[in-house]
């Protein structure tokens, strides 16, 4: 079984990336500038070189990132497939990876805090933070729902998860749906003077059209999790919508990895790995860029895989365990028992219980509902966190400890 090393290849890869010896970069892998102006600047707009890279990907040294990649996804599969109830646990997995994925942008809701607002509880940061990381969400299941049905994996598939990433709240002004018909840029307060400057608008169609065709383009002979690193850096290269380029850019890798075969269902959550490890994350996709250096952001992204699939190996074992520990404990307390069941499976979805809004979901009766919790709370599967004599609420504590685990916001 794989173990998870928080010292992995990744920072090995950070150090190779100082130490490397300056090499001539074959022209063709690298972009082009184009000059523009704006409100009487002029600064250069990127082109990245089309896919695939050329001269070839060295796969020779990726190969020892690339084994071990396939072989945790392969097991990853495997370990989903052993939980109870695989629907419920997608389920928490999807808002893991929303969340995640959002912290990377700037939000500072908390997985604690997405649990609480849709359970219409008030959560402890702006509604617009939630909104964000449930748009993420319905988004990812929108694109996974349509490739079911054989819907491709296309340009129109990708502008109609945009539209959802972008109702309602932040970036709703930011044409959701639609490839951008503006400059725009990262970093900076003007293009001139921005970090970096993505293509012309008006290259923008034809760009995507290119990648899209990459996407399907079988006679590469490509596998997958490589294909899905190049694409991922193209799209963020891109950049085809005003808002939201990156976590539809991270959205792509799950639905390419889905799409494939390779993930059976979206229990992969990349954005831990890269939101722990921004600052090379954004280094690599520079490198890209500039150097050409395709094979190092490639080594990045399967050391990313490996590690994030070890991460999601353990924590299913952890999680299986935690209900086989607790129904056990539950089936011990005699008559109260089915009503706690019932309750105990309610909480996998739920791990922040209200009572009453909780009764009227199982068809308990609140008094049942109320004797029942309290013996939960007794053999210390459930923990009151208000601290209120009314409305009150209970949370699966042991269950959130695990899902939660490296959730917290990003420090500003």
């Amino acid at each position: 079984m794989l173990s998870f090393n928080k010292e992995f290849l990744i920072k090995g890869n950070a150090r190779m990336a100082k130490a490397k010896k300056p090499q001539q970069v074959p022209a063709s892998r690298l972009g082009t500038y184009i000059s523009r102006s704006a409100t009487g600047e002029s600064y250069k707009a990127f082109v990245p070189a089309v896919l695939p890279p050329h001269p070839p990907l060295d796969m020779s040294t990726l190969y020892k990132q690339f084994e071990q990649a396939t072989q945790a996804l392969s097991l990853l599969n495997a370990s989903a497939d052993l939980v109870p109830d695989v629907g419920l646990f997608l389920y928490m997995y999807v808002r893991k990876e929303a969340l995640l994925s959002s912290q990377i942008e700037g939000t500072q809701s908390s997985l604690s805090d997405l649990l609480l607002f849709e359970n219409d509880e008030t959560p402890n940061v702006p509604v617009d933070d939630v909104e964000e990381v449930s748009n993420y969400i319905a988004a990812l299941n929108h694109g996974l729902k349509r490739m079911k049905s054989g819907f491709p994996l296309s340009n129109r598939l990708i502008r109609e998860m945009h539209k959802i990433l972008l109702r309602g709240g932040r970036g709703s002004d930011k044409t959701p749906g639609e490839f951008r018909r503006s400059q725009n840029w990262i970093g900076g307060i003007r293009p001139s003077k921005a970090r970096f400057v993505p293509p012309p608008p008006e290259m923008v169609d034809d760009l995507m059209s290119d990648l899209e065709k990459f996407i399907h383009d079988d006679q590469q002979q490509l596998p997958i999790l490589i294909k899905a690193a190049l694409v991922h850096v193209q799209f963020e290269t891109i950049h085809p919508f005003l808002d939201g380029n990156g976590r539809l850019g991270r959205l792509l890798i799950t639905l390419m990895l889905c799409a494939d075969g390779a993930l059976g269902a979206p229990v992969l959550y990349l954005s831990l790995l890269f939101k722990e490890h921004r600052q090379t994350y954004y280094d690599l996709l520079t490198d890209v860029r500039m150097k050409g250096d395709w094979e190092l952001w490639c080594a990045f992204f399967l050391d990313a895989v490996y590690a994030s699939a070890a991460h999601a190996i353990k924590d299913t074992k952890k999680i299986v365990s935690l209900l086989e520990r607790d129904r056990e404990r539950i089936s011990k307390i005699g008559k109260a028992s089915r009503s706690a069941l019932k309750i105990h499976a309610y909480l996998l979805k739920n791990p922040y219980l209200s009572l009453t809004k909780a009764a009227k979901v199982l068809n308990l009766s609140v008094p049942t509902m109320t004797s029942t919790t309290q013996k939960l709370i007794d053999i210390g599967i459930l923990k009151e966190v208000t601290g209120h004599a009314r409305n009150r609420l209970f949370a699966y504590t042991d269950y959130l400890e695990i899902l939660t685990s490296g959730t917290d916001p990003l420090k500003n």
